[in-house]
């Protein structure tokens, strides 16, 4: 297969993107002429094998009812092996459509309502619906801000610990806005705390493939087994290999007890049957897809050493947050002295950006914008120049 041309413009328009086609209702801005920078997906087409597999399973012609087969657990399996050097026992795997319908469907099992959720601020937006929605409470532990990037308040948990009696911390790694990899001793540390409060983790891991060139992913599955009852992994092909609208996900529960409550709650919502082309992508991409993500990666890597050191020359005043993985740039704004909805407005009508507000992450990130780097460099260029269209 010949190499991806990562600088090849894909136009997306009039395919039911949500970042391309849907910005006016899903930010609910009346303009729509903007450079999309704002939703987690990336503007490449998915490795070439993934979609040859895809046109056989389409030729085949028939999309009955479809179930994971021995071929899908093995390329996870063997993926997660040799990528992070983690074992994954097979009887572990539970699958749905969705991380996020996981999490929902795990709050409300291992939770009552009214009960307190801890999250770290600041959050992906969806944790915070998810949460409140089901009729749970946000805890916030807020992230402390450093010059080595955002560090737990491992202090402020533990109060949080013995004062609320959460039973749930949902935690994302590596950390979607930040960019944060969680080391070893660091889930250490968190672990020791939750199993002494008797606190179960839920780990949102679908970021896991995507570090930057130095950087190791640590699972929370890597820890002490002495853990494992209180612990959950969650992981997806969809942000490695863009295939978020081809949705499986596999919550990894070794706690037997855990993981039979959680597939009778599957089969209670109906959600015991799976898409066969998600399936396909997936165990292709695990299977073939791997000198294609080294290339993305590598391609990304450039990304962020380009963005960042044009954002030095072009607008002084934006400090990007030192990140170890992901494809997104936590921007502090916070130096032009608006507030998060007249930074929107500017960030609209003089730079002609459609970024992700970090007020949308919490409090923590009031006076940020999230930026996505997944995109050709020509899209980079224009964030740029609409960047340096502001002054503090």
């Amino acid at each position: 297969m010949k190499p991806t041309d990562f600088n090849q413009i894909v136009n997306r328009h009039n395919t039911g993107s949500v970042k391309w086609d849907f910005i006016d209702r899903y930010l609910q801005l009346d303009e729509t002429d903007l450079l999309p920078m704002w939703v987690s997906d990336f503007d490449f087409q998915c490795p070439e094998e993934v979609r040859q597999a895809l046109h056989q399973r389409v030729d085949h012609g028939i999309f009955g009812y479809s179930e994971r087969d021995d071929s899908y657990y093995q390329a996870v399996i063997e993926w997660f092996s040799s990528r992070h050097n983690l074992p994954l026992q097979r009887e572990w795997f539970t699958s749905i459509e969705g991380v996020v319908p996981g999490l929902a469907l795990l709050i409300q099992l291992l939770s009552q309502p009214g009960d307190p959720v801890v999250i770290q601020g600041p959050y992906y937006g969806s944790f915070a619906k998810i949460i409140t929605m089901n009729g749970r409470e946000v805890l916030e532990n807020p992230l402390k801000e450093s010059p080595q990037g955002y560090q737990f308040d491992f202090e402020h948990l533990e109060a949080c610990f013995e004062q609320r009696k959460p039973p749930l911390l949902l935690l994302c790694n590596p950390h979607n806005p930040t960019g944060r990899c969680w080391s070893h001793s660091e889930l250490t540390q968190l672990m020791v705390l939750c199993s002494r409060h008797d606190v179960t983790v839920i780990s949102d891991e679908i970021w896991a493939d995507l570090t930057l060139p130095g950087e190791t992913f640590t699972s929370v599955l890597h820890l002490d087994e002495a853990w494992h009852d209180h612990l959950i992994s969650a992981t997806s092909a969809s942000k490695s290999f863009g295939l978020s609208s081809l949705r499986i996900s596999n919550f990894l529960i070794p706690n037997v007890r855990t993981r039979n409550a959680f597939i009778e709650r599957l089969n209670a919502h109906g959600l015991d049957v799976f898409n066969a082309l998600s399936m396909t992508a997936a165990t292709a991409a695990y299977q073939q897809g791997e000198a294609w993500l080294d290339d993305l990666q590598g391609y990304l890597a450039d990304n962020r050493r380009w963005f960042e050191q044009a954002l030095a020359y072009a607008a002084p005043w934006c400090k990007i947050t030192r990140a170890e993985g992901t494809y997104l740039a936590w921007l502090d704004c916070r130096a032009l002295g608006l507030d998060d909805n007249a930074l929107q407005q500017a960030l609209i009508h003089q730079s002609r950006i459609a970024a992700s507000m970090g007020i949308s992450f919490g409090e923590q990130g009031k006076g940020f914008i999230r930026i996505n780097l997944g995109c050709p460099r020509q899209y980079l260029e224009q964030a740029i120049a609409g960047l340096a269209r502001l002054k503090p």
